[in-house]
């Protein structure tokens, strides 16, 4: 068994609260001493009381499952003698009602761009099924009921 952990903290700094009023602004510090400005999503409550520079939840979800393939797939594509290069995805979220009615991300577009060294690069069978191989090991698409799918294989 292995836990993971974050803290998350946030002050009301004087602000009005019961008006709803008061920045959504907080932050997340990690082992190892990262810390990251985080707010709600400026689509969900307006500027000034969202922090349009920091990272929304709803972001993190996403940049989640795509690093979370990305890390299995590099480690899948060596294991298969496979050099990358390079490993680019413009990971998209679909936030709408989900089957009980609630708001929900229902889907994640996994959209990688890999560059193989020029050696040995897959076929487009191959590298499907390297994407495949990483989806099942993803320990984030296991943990979520959102669909998660890779595009542009």
């Amino acid at each position: 068994m292995h836990k993971y952990e974050a803290r998350i903290s946030w002050k009301r700094d004087g602000a009005e609260f019961t008006d709803h009023r008061y920045s959504r602004g907080h932050e997340w510090s990690f082992d190892g001493g990262v810390k990251i400005r985080a707010s709600s999503s400026p689509s969900g409550v307006p500027v000034p009381y969202s922090v349009v520079e920091a990272v929304d939840p709803e972001e993190a979800l996403v940049a989640a499952a795509a690093s979370c393939h990305m890390l299995w797939f590099l480690y899948i594509a060596a294991r298969h003698g496979y050099v990358v290069e390079s490993y680019v995805d413009n990971a998209v979220g679909i936030m709408e009602k989900n089957s009980e009615g609630k708001q929900a991300i229902t889907r994640i577009k996994l959209r990688p761009q890999v560059e193989f060294s020029v050696e040995r690069a897959p076929s487009a069978e191959e590298l499907q099924l390297l994407h495949h191989l990483a989806h099942e090991e993803c320990y984030i698409a296991n943990s979520l009921k959102s669909e998660i799918v890779v595009e542009d294989i």
